[in-house]
């Protein structure tokens, strides 16, 4: 897995200015590091852009905050609601979010990758 293959799978990650190949082989290396071949078998690669396009879409969220003034780093959950004048919109979050993903939860990559994580995870392996 390489950052030209990542971009392929995912082009909404195809901005390098944006998303550059640096930030893209920091999280391709941790997630080399972090999860096992041995239980990912065939799932190796989605799950490891799963998880670099996760970390990915949360240093973008940073970047913004930082670029406005903000803060980078600060827990934001899900929208749930949002008014402007007479015009809002809600979101009923815990409808996609997944029990106990926490972190995960904060992405729709997160949920993904948590969900398949799990169903990698059940079950016996043998070495």
């Amino acid at each position: 897995m390489d950052a030209a293959q990542f971009r392929a799978d995912f082009p909404e990650f195809a901005d390098t200015a944006k998303y550059p190949d640096s930030s893209v082989n920091l999280w391709l290396t941790l997630a080399g590091k972090t999860l096992s071949e041995d239980r990912w078998c065939d799932y190796l690669d989605i799950g490891t852009e799963l998880f670099v396009a996760h970390n990915l879409a949360l240093a973008a969220g940073n970047q913004l905050a930082a670029m406005v003034g903000g803060a980078p780093g600060q827990i934001k959950g899900p929208v749930t609601s949002k008014s402007v004048d007479k015009v809002s919109v809600g979101y009923d979050s815990g409808a996609v979010a997944l029990q106990d993903g926490g972190f995960f939860n904060l992405t729709t990559y997160g949920i993904q990758f948590l969900q398949m994580a799990r169903m990698v995870g059940t079950g016996g392996i043998q070495l």
